[in-house]
């Protein structure tokens, strides 16, 4: 009896280890399976439902350690701040998601060497027709980590001047004094010259030029245009406004009144504002603004 149930036990141990090596060829063939590309050799590729799986678990690794990263250095920054640095990590992302592709395909076998000089070709192409692309997104990285720009700043490109709502990775979205919104490609802040009037602080030195005609009292001139911005309450009274005599003109007398103010997207609108002071003021006090004036002489033969 003894005998028998030592022989059952031998037959079991080998039913059990034949089911076990058939599971793991199994296993093995299934995860071997997939496309094989070239001759067997150094130069072959190999996808297989491995390789992919593989490429999975990678990817979900890495995107857990990144947000973990993110996570730590963003904890404790202002709100900004914290939307920029998550602009550029998004771009820093892409770089290490290439990166674990490439080793994960090593790792798995793969020759990356071969596919990087098959790809250099589509590599330089691309790089070619997304230089413009690129240019933005690094313009970008350097006006969000040496704040050049800032929301809120007043800025002028092209002739045209807007306020700052968004700055992202590629764009800089602002809207103009007619509440259009203008998209600047990034790359315009390192290429072009672009006026920021508030980056120094929010006040701002603003200009009006006017020209009153020969004979006139430019002692009253001067009261007047200082007096114009008296009703006005968005000029500063520190700094002290000042007007310049400018110069003996072709048709009059020029003048230039300069005054501060701290809201530069509504320059437009206070300018207007005083000139309609200055027109009334004007007219009160008998000064006139010249037309322009031209001698003909006319010499007969």
């Amino acid at each position: 009896m003894a005998k028998i149930l030592i022989m059952l036990a031998q037959e079991e141990d080998k039913v059990k280890k034949f089911i076990n090596e058939d599971i793991w060829d199994t296993i093995s063939e299934f995860l071997n399976w997939g496309l094989h590309l070239g001759k067997e050799g150094e130069n072959s590729i190999h996808i297989t439902i491995g390789l992919l799986i593989l490429l999975i678990i990678a990817f979900i690794a890495t995107d857990f350690i990144l947000k973990t990263i993110r996570r730590f250095y963003t904890n404790k920054m202002e709100g900004d701040d914290k939307l920029k640095f998550i602009s550029i990590f998004k771009f820093i992302k892409y770089f290490v998601y290439l990166l674990v592709i490439l080793l994960t395909l090593r790792a798995g076998g793969v020759d990356i060497t071969l596919l990087i000089t098959a790809s250099a070709a589509l590599f330089v192409g691309l790089g070619l027709a997304l230089q413009d692309l690129f240019q933005d997104i690094i313009g970008g990285i350097f006006i969000i980590t040496d704040k050049s720009v800032q929301v809120g700043d007043i800025v002028e490109t092209e002739g045209k001047v807007g306020k700052v709502v968004e700055i992202k990775l590629r764009t800089t979205r602002a809207i103009t004094r007619d509440d259009r919104v203008i998209i600047i490609p990034n790359h315009k802040f390192m290429k072009d010259i672009v006026y920021n009037y508030t980056q120094n602080n929010e006040t701002t030195r603003e200009e009006i030029r006017v020209q009153v005609a020969y004979g006139s009292n430019v002692d009253l001139v001067t009261e007047i245009l200082i007096s114009s911005l008296k009703s006005n309450n968005k000029v500063l009274k520190d700094p002290l406004p000042f007007v310049l005599f400018d110069d003996f003109g072709d048709s009059g007398l020029s003048f230039s009144l300069h005054f501060y103010i701290n809201e530069t997207f509504l320059a437009l609108k206070v300018k207007s504002e005083i000139r309609y002071v200055i027109d009334a003021e004007f007219r009160q006090n008998n000064i006139t603004i010249p037309f322009p004036q031209r001698d003909v002489h006319l010499f007969k033969k």
